[in-house]
C-alpha cells in the first residue's frame, strides 16, 4: 500500500511539474527537449545535475526526444528538413519499388524527383532518364537490389556520361 500511495505521488507530482511546463517558457538551460524537459522545466537550477539526470531519464523512459524533435513538439523544433545528402538516399528507399519501375521504362515522376534531388537540371533529365532506362540491369537487377546499392550504381553510371559527369551532384 505503501509503494502504491508513494507512486501516486510521485505521478502527481510529475503531472503538476508537467502542466507547469506549458503554462511557463521553457529557456533551453538544459539537456535538450522533450518530456523530461518540460516535465523539470520549472526547477530552479536546471544546469545542476539532479534535473539535468531527471530529464535525461524521463526523456529516455518515455523515447520522448525522437518524437518531439521529428514532431517539432514537447519543446522541440525543426525545420521540417532532412539534411540534404541524404534526401535522396529517404527516397530512395521510400519509393524503391516505384523508381525501379520508372528506370525501366525511362520515365516516371519518382525518377524525375529522384533526379531533381540529386540536382540534375530539368534540361538534362531527359538524359538521365535514357541512362537509367539503359543501364538498368545494372542498376537494379545486378548483385544487392537495394536503394544504397542501386544509388551508388546510378552515382557510378553519370560519372560516366559526359553531360551528367559535369553536374555538381548531391549524394
Amino acid at each position: 500500500m505503501k509503494k502504491l500511495v508513494l507512486m501516486m505521488a510521485v505521478s502527481m507530482f510529475a503531472c503538476f511539474q508537467a502542466a507547469a511546463a506549458f503554462a511557463a517558457p521553457n529557456p533551453d538551460n538544459g539537456p535538450g527537449c522533450g518530456l523530461g524537459k518540460l516535465a523539470w522545466a520549472d526547477y530552479e537550477h536546471q544546469k545542476d545535475i539532479a534535473p539535468q539526470v531527471m530529464m535525461a531519464t524521463t526523456n529516455g523512459t518515455f523515447g520522448s526526444n525522437t518524437f518531439g524533435i521529428s514532431s517539432g513538439t514537447s519543446g522541440c523544433t525543426n525545420d521540417g528538413k532532412v539534411m540534404t545528402q541524404h534526401q535522396a538516399m529517404m527516397f530512395a528507399e521510400v519509393n524503391f519499388e516505384s523508381l525501379a519501375q520508372d528506370m525501366a521504362q525511362g520515365k516516371g515522376e519518382h525518377l524525375a524527383s529522384l533526379a531533381t534531388l540529386l540536382g540534375v537540371p530539368s534540361e538534362y533529365q531527359p538524359t538521365f532518364f535514357a541512362m537509367t532506362q539503359e543501364k538498368y540491369t545494372k542498376l537494379i537487377q545486378s548483385g544487392e537490389a537495394s536503394p544504397v546499392a542501386m544509388l551508388a550504381a546510378l552515382h557510378e553510371a553519370m560519372a560516366g556520361q559526359p553531360v551528367l559527369a559535369a553536374l555538381p551532384v548531391r549524394h
